[in-house]
């Protein structure tokens, strides 16, 4: 009952000094407020369980190949199954390979993210269904009926959890159309390895079915799943795997270059799914807590002056016998109303904080696409409530019996309130922590929004303004190749024609949105070049076009010629092939494979072994691997980096193998947005099945790309701002109160000939002496954080020196304003008023 009075007198107390309330509730909920959201956010992503059965069970395997800049070379079907021979840690495998399907039955005619499966795959994965049933062991084999299982985002955001889903038929296309039955709809999980809509099994996807697939070694395009035996740990699970690994290599060498440098690894599937959003998530915990500092030693500041300002009480209340831990007590009930209010209306705030960082997070997490609030929203509020709430009832110092009227304690008489000692040091210490924790955020800040002006200044060497983009998949069902090539070329006639059009263009890759980085390549050769056996041949990107796509993207050739009409083939026709095929190839690759010489009308060709395995006829297959006359060397076009790289780039005419793919572009001179209806229209009007979507501009595209560097720094520039206005009250209260309690001292300086100005340069020394401290603290812990960090988190870099100077340069500038009020007060003291305040 005693601390329960504590409480009703705290809050007599502070309804005295509402001011003082305010300012320490709005300072901590947001210090609260932003923790507990972003602590909320690093569980659900982090720390949360897995839907998934037994997760601690579950792994990942992954193949790279680092020597080719292949982080995840994923695995071939031989592969896999050497391991599952092999390897007894585990008990089950599961395989995943990633499609993109355009799907037919399911209203709109569109395009997909989707997965072909094994009928291991669910429940290697321990997932289950709501609704129907999961593929399983009866839908494998190239006899099996085809069957789709809906994602529970796709099934509730597209078809509103409509249950007479089940049954229905789809078509799907990929390399070549299937139709399946709808079984199933899977339960709400972390979609792994991408964002998935469906899930198909083997037989959906004729490319599965094929030789490539079945017997190509070099042909990797699976993700692979395991589930430990029982009693078997990870390390043993990746020691057996890395046995049969060896082995594998050993028996097949012309599969594993050396210079690739292929390994093989695993990791708990927890810990796969959280290593993107891993790094920023801890970045973005240490600036909340940074801010969480800055706003309690705000607050420890104002309590300290309040304390100050109370000496008469506090002396009374000691000259009547009160203890030190009663006067602690009083402190700590005082502490916690203040903070209770701020972490109750810190928790309020944080709500819609979460769904914003929610969004962002998703960005590296797929994981963060389903966040939801919990309770963990609540207790990590109030936790730092009671943290805040002790820090703040011990900062003050106490009188005890005695001591009343002695220079380290306090007066009972009236008057001005005087600093000690003691008390102007810890106010000093406060301001320095705050400007200290400040300049770390303001100088990470300031380190990412420089990255994002020079990713936003990079050359790209397109026309991205003037170009719209489209994707148009490829439909193949029930036409042959040359009917897929005659579509597009109609399509590109047609839109040609349109008011405003001045080039239109079929690619397969769109700049940014399909090209990204991790992509291998091909491996190819020239004239002159020598293999050398053992070591893999150079590799370059292959893309198909149409004639006038590089005029449609704005890049010049520098040499030779575009394609025209007499470099395509007809593949309905089999006497109708040109003798020699042609190509044109990037700048880079000219002056890689041909130095000093003329590029045009020498020859690649290509020698990747998957090539071996390429699914079209024997004359199309003996075409592919021709020499190709170069025809023309266009300017590199780095469709994968946001700031280019020479790039190694071989470019085929549309005609010549398999269309798969399939992208439209469109260069005008008006509004490129205004264009899309009647692309859409004349597409449909040539097939009501075909899919058209994802329209943007080249320069909306790339923007969509450096989002996540955007959001870094609109985050991080954020709590910096936050942080530099609560250093800012924090300097201006600190002086002010210092002005406040040398009012006399001032005035006798006054009186004595001391001319104002030499008072004001005095109090801005002073808080620039506080800011210079606070800087030179920031920067000494900021480099011990970057350190500590870097060896954790690999993503973690030092900021440069312009971020730094500039980072320091602002804060001595801010400092320098927040002191001139007090300074000015300081000049324009009331010389007889302050000697009669005595």
């Amino acid at each position: 009952m005693t601390f329960v009075r504590d409480l009703r007198v705290a809050a007599h107390s502070l309804i005295r000094t509402p001011g003082l309330a305010i300012a320490v509730v709005l300072t901590l909920a947001l210090g609260i407020g932003a923790n507990s959201a972003i602590f909320t956010l690093v569980r659900g992503v982090l720390l949360k369980p897995l839907v998934n059965r037994d997760e601690d069970q579950l792994i990942y395997i992954r193949q790279s190949a680092a020597g080719i800049g292949d982080e995840n070379a994923t695995f071939s079907v031989p592969e896999i199954q050497d391991l599952r021979a092999s390897v007894k840690t585990l008990s089950a495998f599961g395989d995943f390979s990633a499609m993109d399907f355009t799907m037919i039955g399911l209203g709109e005619p569109r395009s997909i993210q989707g997965g072909v499966v094994g009928g291991t795959y669910f429940d290697v994965m321990g997932l289950r269904p709501v609704l129907g049933r999961l593929i399983g062991p009866q839908d494998d084999g190239p006899q099996a009926a085809g069957v789709v299982v809906l994602t529970y985002r796709f099934w509730t955001t597209t078809l509103h959890k409509d249950p007479s889903v089940i049954g229905k038929t789809v078509r799907l296309g990929s390399i070549g159309d299937r139709s399946a039955t709808v079984i199933g709809v899977l339960e709400p999980c972390v979609p792994y390895p991408q964002d998935t809509e469906i899930i198909a099994n083997v037989v959906t996807s004729p490319h599965h079915l094929s030789a490539t697939m079945v017997t190509g070694r070099v042909h990797r395009m699976t993700e692979l799943f395991g589930r430990l035996a029982p009693g078997v740990t990870l390390d043993q699970a990746r020691a057996e795997l890395r046995s049969a690994y060896s082995a594998m290599k050993k028996d097949h060498p012309e599969a594993y270059a050396q210079e690739a440098d292929f390994r093989i690894g695993a990791k708990l599937l927890r810990d796969q799914i959280t290593s993107g959003a891993r790094t920023v998530l801890l970045v973005l915990l240490a600036a909340s807590g940074l801010v969480f500092i800055i706003a309690c030693s705000n607050v420890a500041n104002l309590i300290l002056a309040r304390t100050v300002r109370r000496e008469g009480e506090l002396a009374v209340r000691v000259a009547m016998g009160a203890s030190r831990g009663a006067l602690r007590r009083m402190l700590l009930a005082e502490s916690l109303l203040l903070c209770g209010a701020g972490a109750m209306l810190g928790v309020i705030s944080a709500q819609p904080m979460v769904a914003i960082l929610a969004r962002y997070a998703s960005r590296f997490s797929i994981r963060a696409l389903d966040f939801r609030v919990d309770s963990s929203l609540l207790w990590v509020g109030a936790a730092l409530a009671v943290v805040a709430a002790v820090i703040l009832a011990f900062v003050p110092r106490l009188p005890s019996s005695g001591t009343s009227g002695t220079p380290g304690g306090l007066s009972l008489s009236s008057g001005s309130a005087r600093i000690t000692g003691g008390t102007s040091r810890r106010q000093r210490i406060f301001a320095v922590t705050q400007i200290a924790a400040s300049f770390v955020l303001l100088a990470g800040a300031s380190t990412l929004i420089t990255t994002l002006i020079a990713l936003q200044k990079a050359q790209t060497g397109l026309d991205t303004q003037h170009v719209l983009a489209i994707d148009v998949p490829a439909m193949s069902y029930g036409k042959t190749p040359q009917q897929v090539v005659d579509f597009y070329k109609d399509a590109i006639r047609r839109v040609d024609a349109l008011p405003g059009v001045s080039e239109t263009a079929y690619g397969n890759v769109v700049p940014w949105r399909d090209g990204g980085p991790g992509t291998a390549g091909l491996q190819f050769s020239g004239d002159g070049h020598v293999h050398t056996p053992g070591i893999e041949d150079p590799r370059a990107h292959w893309r198909a076009i149409s004639p006038g796509f590089f005029a449609a993207l704005g890049v010049p050739i520098i040499a030779g010629r575009d394609f025209n009409a007499l470099d395509v083939q007809n593949h309905d026709d089999p006497n109708n092939h040109n003798e020699e095929p042609v190509v044109i190839v990037s700048e880079t690759l000219a002056e890689r494979m041909f130095p000093n010489q003329d590029a045009v009308n020498r020859h690649v060709y290509w020698t990747d072994p998957v090539l071996q395995f390429f699914g079209g006829t024997d004359l199309e297959k003996a075409r592919l691997m021709a020499p190709h006359r170069i025809i023309g060397v266009t300017a590199d076009i780095d469709d994968g980096h946001v700031v280019p790289e020479p790039t190694i780039t071989v470019y085929s005419p549309f005609d010549e193998g398999p269309v798969f793919g399939g992208r439209l572009f469109i260069h005008t001179g008006a509004n490129p947005y205004a264009l899309v209806s009647s692309v859409t229209r004349i597409i449909r009007d040539m097939s009501s099945d075909q899919p058209v979507e994802r329209a943007a501009t080249l320069e909306d595209i790339r923007a969509e790309v450096l989002s996540p560097d955007r959001l870094n720094s609109l985050v991080f520039g954020v709590f910096a701002a936050v942080a530099l206005a609560i250093a800012v009250v924090g300097v201006a209260g600190v002086l002010a109160f210092s002005v406040s309690a040398r009012t006399r001292e001032f005035g006798i300086r006054l009186a004595l000939g001391s001319e104002p100005q030499r008072l004001l340069k005095g109090v801005i020394a002073e808080g620039t002496v506080m800011a210079a401290a606070g800087v030179l603290a920031g920067a000494a812990f900021g480099l011990v954080l970057a350190r500590l960090a870097g060896r954790y988190l690999l993503d973690v870099k030092m900021p440069g020196a312009l971020p730094v100077f500039v980072s320091a340069f602002v804060l001595m500038a801010v400092a320098v304003i927040a002191s001139a009020l007090p300074a000015a007060r300081a000049a324009r003291v009331d010389v007889m008023q302050a000697l009669r305040s005595e």
